[in-house]
């Protein structure tokens, strides 16, 4: 069997990377500061700076019996622009992602760290590992980068009345949750390319196949080291008399 503990150091580095990103980008789902609003009236919004987040829209307010107000944005809402609800479904599918690539990650450690008699399918466990954390870094960078475009270009919502937000702001900009899932999205792609590139299952493991040693009806065989004269048909000893068949007599 191959020794691999000392080259799989890198790879574990991977999956400290990969579960931290994975954490990243749960936060970056549920924070709300994806864009931020900036309106000229403050008669209702009077901190004049809404938060438009991929789950709901919420400000701080004075004049309304709530201080923070805050509204859902639904999947099939027709005021939505077409990068939100992208974005609630490819975020929802980066968490799944992220979360079978960390157990997948943990489990192609275990087969290099430990000793493991079957070691056949670690290359299929390797590159299962770093294609969901390169899947889960593309499904979270693709509705990061749409919906930071469209806070670049100003882009407008009709927002309901219920909602007190103008449909086209004085300004946007970029919100700390993109900046936080970007930073993620990268990190995942570069633990999914550490444990693509692990060379070691590539080239090594390709054709390491278990050795069967056992005998089905009794067990393990055990291997014995005949003595150097074993090349006699019938060992060592032929040709010679047992010495513990001689007695000795006692006068």
């Amino acid at each position: 069997m191959i020794y691999l503990v000392h080259t799989a150091h890198r790879q574990f580095l991977g999956l400290a990377v990969g579960f931290v990103a994975w954490i990243l980008i749960t936060a970056t789902a549920g924070i709300n500061e994806w864009r931020l609003w900036h309106v000229a009236d403050v008669s209702v919004i009077t901190s004049g700076v809404a938060w438009v987040g991929i789950w709901k829209a919420c400000f701080y307010s004075h004049a309304l019996p709530q201080i923070e107000n805050c509204h859902s944005i639904g999947f099939s809402d027709p005021f939505a622009p077409s990068e939100i609800p992208v974005a609630q479904v490819l975020m929802a599918l980066a968490l799944f992602s992220g979360l079978a690539g960390n157990i997948s990650a943990a489990v192609a450690m275990r087969m290099a760290y430990f000793s493991v008699e079957d070691r056949r399918n670690i290359r299929l466990v390797f590159v299962l590992a770093g294609t969901l954390y390169v899947l889960t870094g593309m499904l979270c960078l693709v509705p990061l980068l749409w919906n930071m475009r469209s806070v670049l270009n100003n882009s407008t919502i009709d927002f309901p009345p219920e909602f007190h937000l103008p449909a086209a702001p004085v300004q946007q900009q970029v919100g700390l949750a993109i900046g936080v899932g970007i930073f993620a999205s990268i990190l995942m792609l570069i633990s999914g390319l550490l444990f693509l590139c692990y060379q070691y299952v590539w080239q090594t493991l390709s054709s390491e196949a278990p050795t069967d040693t056992s005998d089905p009806l009794h067990g393990p065989w055990i291997d014995t080291t005949l003595s150097s004269q074993s090349g006699l048909p019938y060992g060592g000893n032929q040709g010679k008399e047992n010495p513990a068949f001689y007695t000795e007599e006692v006068s």
